[in-house]
């Protein structure tokens, strides 16, 4: 079984924030260190069972992307070693392939996210209004039904224990301006569409993503927080693809639906996941990074 870390603790730098998977530290004036956990959240509720392995997955693959969609947009990955932020080999042991050095960067307060498969709370808005988030959809669709375009529906970016609100893209353009928004929607499209294309020839079919971005000092917009990762994404193999169900996915679906069987409202604290839940979730999660990265 691999190493579980579901709380990082380093004493040399400053922590400023622990969310629900990562954990940052202040590393200087201009940067952070970005630690992701094997912590798990469900329904915005932070689990007490962690996922072996989870972190280091979620760390590779995200840097596999970063690295890939350079050509679309720059990241806020900084050039700087672990090695020198973490001189203490006892610190750096316990956060090594799964820490990031990063640019401190003034975060947008909207997540952006593109759906290409009609699903989730999409297909549920769909059944209701024949639309997904304001946005008109062709009559007659099937759950998990490709749509005829991705479409970009962002939401407002909630603290831990509170919900995203999904908004239109004119509440995009009151919080950012027209130009930011409009930048924001378009690479995100674009990004996805590249990424879905290369998954595509591996297996693997990326239903819907979402992005965060933030402002450098030049004020260019920069990819950051994680990046088409199985939790952030929903992860289908090709093979098992069927319009009119919900296919099983690489990400923590299994967990939601284990979670869904339970007699559990949905608030702090959560359930304990039993080992064999578990295992399939982190099983999941590697599969995911090999079909992807080949690593």
């Amino acid at each position: 079984m691999l190493d579980v870390l579901f709380e990082s603790q380093i004493k040399s730098l400053p922590l400023i924030h622990r969310g629900k998977v990562r954990d940052i530290y202040a590393y200087g004036d201009d940067h952070l260190l970005i630690v992701t956990t094997d912590r798990l959240s469900a329904f915005d509720v932070i689990l007490p069972t962690a996922i072996p392995g989870k972190g280091a997955v979620l760390t590779a693959v995200s840097n596999f992307w970063f690295a890939r969609t350079k050509n679309i947009i720059g990241n806020h990955l900084a050039d700087i070693s672990l090695s020198q932020v973490l001189p203490d080999e006892q610190e750096r042991r316990q956060v090594e392939g799964r820490a990031i050095v990063v640019k401190k960067l003034k975060a947008l307060p909207v997540e952006a996210i593109v759906r290409g498969y009609l699903v989730g709370s999409g297909w549920k808005d769909y059944q209701k209004t024949g639309a997904v988030c304001g946005i008109a959809l062709p009559a007659g669709l099937q759950q998990a039904d490709k749509l005829p375009q991705p479409i970009y529906t962002p939401s407002t970016k909630a603290d831990v224990g509170d919900h995203d609100e999904n908004i239109d893209f004119d509440k995009t353009v009151a919080l950012l301006g027209a130009d930011l928004a409009a930048r924001v929607r378009d690479v995100s499209l674009q990004v996805y569409s590249q990424a879905r294309d290369y998954a595509a020839e591996r297996g693997i079919i990326i239903a819907d993503t979402k992005f965060e971005f933030g402002i450098d000092n030049k004020g260019e917009l920069v990819l950051i927080d994680e990046a088409l990762t199985p939790d952030s994404s929903r992860f289908w193999p090709a093979s098992e693809y069927k319009p009119g169900s919900n296919p099983p996915s690489f990400d923590k679906q299994y967990v939601r639906d284990y979670l869904e069987t339970l007699d559990w409202n949905k608030k702090s604290p959560g359930p304990e996941l039993p080992a064999e839940v578990v295992k399939v979730t982190a099983d999941k999660y590697r599969q995911a990074q090999q079909w992807l990265t080949g690593q």
